[in-house]
């Protein structure tokens, strides 16, 4: 499973670095964890350039995909 899908697997649900890499790896990732931050951004610009709703750091916690609400006119 990828890092967007992980995210994307519970909008707006926070998951720490630790839970994202493990679901990503498989298994229990014995590196460090905050190479997790380096795919993050790297994420970020991908979706940022797609115009897709961006991962929001929820400081102290985690991760999240996040939510746009709709805008009416």
């Amino acid at each position: 499973m990828g890092l967007l899908a992980a995210v994307a697997a519970a909008p707006g649900r926070v998951d720490s670095r630790y839970e994202l890499v493990n679901r990503v790896r498989g298994y229990e990732y014995a590196g460090y964890e905050r190479t997790i931050d380096f795919h993050i951004k790297n994420l970020r610009r991908k979706l940022d350039a797609s115009g897709a709703d961006g991962v929001e750091t929820v400081l102290g916690v985690g991760y999240r995909l996040g939510l746009r609400q709709d805008e009416t006119p």
